[in-house]
C-alpha cells in the first residue's frame, strides 16, 4: 500500500514545493493538490460535507492553481508522483490542459497521476458553461480527447463538448497512460462510469465502510470486463490504527492520502515527520 500527502494549497502556509520536497524526504509515495477556480459568492450548491453553502474552510477561496503548484513540487523533487485530489478538468479548455499535463509528465520523468471530480460545486461549473446535468459526460469527453492529444500522431475528436480536427501535439506524457481516478461519492452510477472510464477512485472525506463499497467497485470492474483491478485511494479523515489501514489493503485499498494541517511551515514539515512513523 502506498501513502500520499495532500497538501490544501493556499496564499498562506507552507508552499507547495516545501511541502512535496518534506513529504519525498519522509518517504511518502504521492503528494496532491486540490483544485478550485473560484468559488461564487452566491451559491445554490451544497458543499458535501456541510450539507448547505457554507465552506468548512477558507482555503476553498484561496486555492493555488494545481498544475503550476506541481510544476513548482516537480522542480525539488525526484521521485514522489504528483497528483491532483482533485482537480476540475471540465474548468479547463481540454486541449491546453492536455497540454499543461503532458508537459508536467514530460518534466517530472513521468510522475503524474489525474486525480479527477465531476465538481460538486455546480454554480461554480455553471461560470465555466459546464451544465450540471451534463458534468459527467463532459467530463468522459475531456479524458477521451487528452488521452487522444497524448497517445496519437495526429490527434481529433468529435464530441457534443469537445471537438477538433487532426492535430498535432508534443510532448507527448512520458507514461504510455497518464492514470486517472475519480474523486466522487460510491455508488452504482460513478462505479460503472469508472469502470468505463478510468483507473481506480477515490474517496470522499465522508466516506463511509470502504471495504464494501471497494467490494461493489470490483464487481462493476469485472463486469466491465476490465482486467487487473482498479486503484483505490483512500482519503484517511480519522487516526486509524495499523490494523485498520490492514483491512483498507486487504479490501483492496492501494493509496492511503493523509492531509496536512492548515499551519505553519515549520509546523507542517514536523507534522509530516511525525506521520511518517506512524505510517511508513
Amino acid at each position: 500500500m502506498r501513502h500520499g500527502i495532500v497538501l490544501f494549497t493556499s496564499d498562506r502556509g507552507i508552499a507547495p514545493a516545501q511541502a512535496a520536497k518534506a513529504a519525498e524526504d519522509a518517504g511518502f509515495d504521492t503528494f496532491y493538490v486540490p483544485e478550485h477556480t473560484h468559488i461564487p459568492v452566491r451559491r445554490d450548491a451544497a458543499h458535501p460535507g456541510t450539507g448547505d453553502e457554507t465552506l468548512p474552510d477558507d482555503r476553498y477561496t484561496r486555492t493555488l492553481d494545481p498544475w503550476v503548484s506541481l510544476a513548482t513540487a516537480a522542480a525539488v523533487t525526484t521521485r514522489i508522483r504528483l497528483a491532483t485530489a482533485v482537480a476540475l478538468p471540465v474548468e479547463s479548455d481540454p486541449i491546453t490542459l492536455a497540454k499543461a499535463i503532458a508537459t508536467l509528465d514530460h518534466l517530472s520523468g513521468g510522475r503524474v497521476t489525474l486525480g479527477a471530480g465531476f465538481g460538486w460545486n455546480t454554480d461554480e461549473l455553471a461560470d465555466h458553461h459546464v451544465p450540471a446535468r451534463k458534468r459527467r459526460t463532459v467530463l468522459r469527453e475531456y479524458l477521451e480527447a487528452m488521452r487522444a492529444l497524448w497517445t496519437q500522431e495526429e490527434a481529433a475528436y468529435d464530441g457534443e463538448f469537445v471537438s477538433f480536427g487532426p492535430s498535432w501535439a508534443w510532448p507527448k506524457p512520458v507514461q504510455p497512460h497518464v492514470p486517472v481516478l475519480i474523486g466522487a461519492g460510491a455508488g452504482p452510477k460513478t462505479f460503472e462510469w469508472i469502470s468505463a472510464s478510468a483507473d481506480g477512485w477515490m474517496t470522499t472525506p465522508i466516506e463511509q465502510d470502504v471495504p464494501a463499497k471497494a467490494a461493489d467497485l470490483h464487481k462493476a470492474w469485472a463486469a466491465a470486463g476490465r482486467t487487473g483491478a482498479p486503484d483505490i485511494a483512500l482519503l484517511a479523515t480519522t487516526r486509524p490504527d495499523r490494523d485498520e489501514i490492514a483491512r483498507w489493503a486487504d479490501a483492496g485499498v492501494t493509496d492511503v492520502i493523509w492531509g496536512l494541517p492548515d499551519k505553519s511551515p515549520d509546523e507542517v514539515t514536523a507534522f509530516i515527520g511525525r506521520l511518517a512513523g506512524r505510517v511508513r
